[in-house]
């Protein structure tokens, strides 16, 4: 494994520091910031959850977006042809969130874990994670 692809709601965690987020997760993702990755799927998700009123922020997005991304600089993961491809081959048939299918393809092409917490995703056995 090159990494971690951190997925939506621990990059979220992470920049607020959330108090949902365990402190020996905290401690990882300080330790490799140089080995994380994020998906263009958590940008897209990030956004529909300010659409929706689930996070707020004072500025809008792109200006939230880009202040984040330079305070912590991750490696984009870029949604590709084989990300696309590897959603069918993952046997989440019935997963019904694309977001998280989209970042289980993703980590799987990359050759990263994806850091979740999502239950679901944890106890997939074609998914290569950590728990966050």
């Amino acid at each position: 494994m090159r990494g971690m692809l951190l997925d939506t709601h621990v990059w979220l965690w992470y920049l607020r520091g959330d108090r949902h987020m365990r402190a020996r997760t905290r401690r990882l993702i300080d330790a490799s910031l140089e080995d994380c990755w994020l998906s263009p799927i958590t940008i897209w998700e990030t956004g529909i959850l300010l659409e929706q009123g689930k996070i707020h922020v004072h500025e809008g997005f792109r200006a939230w977006l880009e202040q984040n991304r330079r305070r912590v600089p991750l490696r984009e993961a870029p949604l590709n042809e084989a990300v696309a491809q590897e959603v069918f081959d993952l046997g989440l048939d019935d997963h019904r969130d694309p977001a998280d299918r989209f970042l289980a393809a993703t980590a799987r092409v990359y050759d990263l874990k994806l850091l979740t917490a999502d239950r679901h995703l944890l106890a997939a056995d074609s998914v290569p994670t950590l728990a966050a």
